[in-house]
């Protein structure tokens, strides 16, 4: 449900960290007292007086994979090996950082009677997430549908508490496939393979009137943005957010 929200700056301490997924931390920080955001929204962070930067500079863009109503603010990133994400695992429980925002309008839409279609790669989760654990909270009558892919549920974040959700919310239903189950060390009786027209028709043929929101990887994205214009979705019903630095 869409509000207009302004951006403001302050500092937030580092409360926890921790590992949900192979090789992706989750980051949670204090929220300041009079902070708000939208589900689904950004943050720019930066850190103060880094031991180390790169040409990249201070500030980086995080999707919120907190929801509004939670006490804490989280951020969530595969650890790949950059000068801010070695300074972000390294940093002690208490170090201070700056954030401002919140900024970006990848959130729900108006209209709950429209179904709600996210398609997701990887750490593209991160604004679902928020957006899921909202529209739960809060009850809303949004039919929402998530088609989640990864390469191995190893590699999944959140994954487990995805799955919990669908108890929470009879309105919301989670679709998520494997690319390479051939590596996984765990069981997996869900689809397999990459989220395509065929896995779309499938779950989506009493969906009235559907919007598509894309997130996860450049690559990801562009195909399946080019994907849903091909089968005559209109540019206003796809919304879409690439998500570098893998």
């Amino acid at each position: 449900m869409s509000t207009t929200v302004t951006s403001q700056t302050f500092l937030s301490k580092l409360n926890s960290r921790q590992e949900v997924a192979e090789g992706t931390m989750a980051f949670r920080f204090e929220k300041p007292a009079g902070w708000a955001f939208e589900a689904g929204q950004c943050l720019d962070m930066t850190a103060l007086d880094p031991p180390e930067t790169d040409s990249e500079g201070p500030p980086r863009t995080f999707s919120l994979a907190s929801a509004p109503y939670e006490e804490t603010l989280m951020v969530a990133t595969r650890m790949c090996d950059t000068a801010f994400k070695r300074v972000l695992r390294t940093m002690p429980l208490g170090t201070t950082v700056k954030i401002e925002g919140p900024s970006g309008d990848l959130t729900l839409q108006n209209n709950a009677a429209r179904t709600v279609v996210f398609l997701a790669g990887g750490i593209g989760i991160t604004p679902f997430r928020s957006m899921l654990c909202h529209a739960a909270n809060e009850m809303l009558p949004y039919r929402i549908f998530l088609f989640y892919s990864n390469r191995r549920p190893e590699n999944a974040p959140f994954l487990d508490e995805l799955q919990a959700l669908e108890g929470k919310n009879q309105n919301y239903r989670l679709i998520a496939t494997m690319t390479d189950m051939e590596k996984s060390q765990r069981s997996w009786q869900g689809e397999t393979g990459l989220i395509s027209t065929e896995l779309l028709s499938r779950y989506l043929k009493d969906a009235p009137s559907p919007i598509y929101y894309i997130a996860g990887p450049p690559k990801m994205v562009t195909g399946l943005h080019a994907m849903l214009t091909e089968i005559g979705i209109a540019e206003d019903d796809i919304r879409a957010e690439e998500f570098a630095g893998y």
